[in-house]
């Protein structure tokens, strides 16, 4: 199974413009006006154009909105530095929501990008989430 990543977007060049300048992600192929392929990370990155307002999912009114929004998925972006990281992203139009903390197994920091939507970058210390795991008695 190969996984990849579907993002809705309501401006699809400002989109690209986010994305590659947020996380290095370069452009793969376009799909017309209404899609592109981001790559550069471990799974592809399709930012799909869709109207504000639209239809979100079949048989519901739900419309989809590009206000700051929440939903139970979202990325995490693993990268060597954190701080380097979040600056980039922010310059590049994200909004920092919680800044850097440091836990046992890592460092991390909350962020939404310019579509509402929002992720996440991890920058793990030595054994990860390994420190979590508690050994059976």
């Amino acid at each position: 199974m190969s996984f990849l990543v579907n993002i809705d977007v309501d401006d699809l060049e400002k989109a690209i413009d986010f994305y590659r300048s947020a996380f290095e992600l370069h452009v793969g192929r376009r799909f017309g006006v209404f899609g592109v392929e981001m790559l550069g990370s471990s799974a592809p990155v399709y930012l799909l154009m869709k109207s504000p307002d639209s239809i979100a999912v079949p048989e519901t009114r739900l419309q989809r909105c590009y206000k700051r929004h929440w939903t139970p998925v979202h990325l995490d972006f693993v990268v060597d530095d954190i701080e380097t990281a979040v600056q980039r992203a922010v310059s590049a139009g994200a909004q920092i929501e919680k800044p850097v903390t440091t836990q046992e197994w890592g460092k991390l920091a909350l962020l939404a990008d310019p579509f509402g939507h929002g992720f996440c970058f991890v920058e793990f210390l030595e054994g990860g989430y390994d420190a979590l795991v508690e050994e059976e008695a």
